[in-house]
This record gives C-alpha cells, structure tokens and sequence, in this order.
C-alpha cells in the first residue's frame, strides 16, 4: 500500500482565505478535491487530507468526496508543515505501507502520470526518497518509504522534512517529469493570477 497525504492544515495568510478551498480556473473544483483525484488517479491506494481541527469548511469539502480520501486532524498545525507530515505519517503507518506520497495542497497542477511515475520508481528502485523535478528543479510530490517515518518523526520542526531529504541526499531518486505542474505553487493571490490567469 502507498497512500498519499494531502497538507492542507495551513493558515493561508497570504492567501487570506483557505487555498484548499480556491477553485482550479473559473468553473473547476476546488484544489483540495482536484489534487485528491489526482492522486488517485496516479496510483495511490488511498489518501489523507491533513487540517486543522477547527477548518470546517475543509472537513465538509473531503467528507463529498468520500471513497477513498478522509480528512485527518493535525491539533499541532501551528507548529509548521513538519506536524502535517507527522500527522499523515502517525495516521498510515501500520503493516503494509510501504511508503507515503506526500503534497501540499497549494501545489494543485500536478498531472496523474507524474505521481505514477513516482510510484513506478520507488517500487522499481526502493528508494527512501523519491521526488518529482522538472527542469532539474525539486518539486512535489515527494515519496517518503516507510523506513524513513521514524526520522521523520525525529525531525527539527524549525528545519521540517527538509531534514531528512538532506540526510539522505546521496540515496534520493529523482524523477524527472514533463511537468511543471510539480513546480507551481500558489501561496498568494498574485500566484492564482499568473497560473490561471485570472484574479480570484
């Protein structure tokens, strides 16, 4: 089993409302329920929407999709991005996992076959990481293999999984992908226009 876990326990202050909540384009779903599908779609088992207890609003937009995809509490969200992973990492490790795709939630435009390209490499090579590029640049998502939770458990919240990508530079797997969906995060509403080309 490879789950994926989507962060989505950020305050979107930037942003000023919810990004997992901002629609793809003017008539499209909303980040959160686009990247689900994604996933899915590109050979995750099942996947995890990581928030904050008191986001209503996104408990209700994952509750819709229903399936395969739930919400999971992340009471640690104010801590940084590192409690999402944890978050994920706590709720998925039991006998059978075999690693976990992990992406933000701000990072909508990946396309299904980079996230089964991922799959295909860690399943071929048994990586402890592998990750999406595009250009030769680090993008997401990002394999974690189930060797690693511990570390990441461990990990320096102030540094995050940042940590463990570093530790284990020399053994990553990079997957270079025709994508630069793996590259395009939005973080404020500058960001929505220049990607979809229109303002919110």
């Amino acid at each position: 089993m490879i789950p994926g876990a989507i962060l989505a326990s950020g305050f979107s202050t930037r942003m000023g409302r919810s990004k997992a909540l901002l629609p793809i384009g003017p008539d499209g779903p909303s980040f959160v329920r686009h990247v689900a599908a994604t996933l899915l779609r590109g050979g995750v088992s099942d996947v995890l929407v990581v928030g904050r207890p008191d986001d209503g609003a996104l408990r209700s937009e994952v509750d819709q999709l229903g399936g395969s995809v739930r919400f999971i509490e992340n009471a640690l969200a104010a801590a940084g991005q590192l409690s999402s992973v944890v978050a994920a990492v706590n709720a998925v490790d039991h006998p059978g996992t075999r690693a976990l795709v992990i992406t933000p939630v701000d990072v909508p435009l990946v396309r299904d076959a980079s996230v089964a390209a991922l799959i295909a490499a860690f399943l071929r090579t048994g990586a402890p990481i592998v990750r999406a590029t595009s250009g030769g640049r680090h993008g997401h998502p990002v394999i974690f293999g189930h060797a690693l939770f511990g570390e990441l458990r461990r990990a320096d919240p102030s540094v995050g999984a940042k940590a463990v990508v570093r530790a284990h530079d020399a053994e990553i797997v990079n997957v270079e992908v025709d994508d630069p969906g793996v590259l395009a995060d939005v973080d404020a509403p500058e960001d929505y226009a220049r990607l979809f080309g229109r303002p919110l």
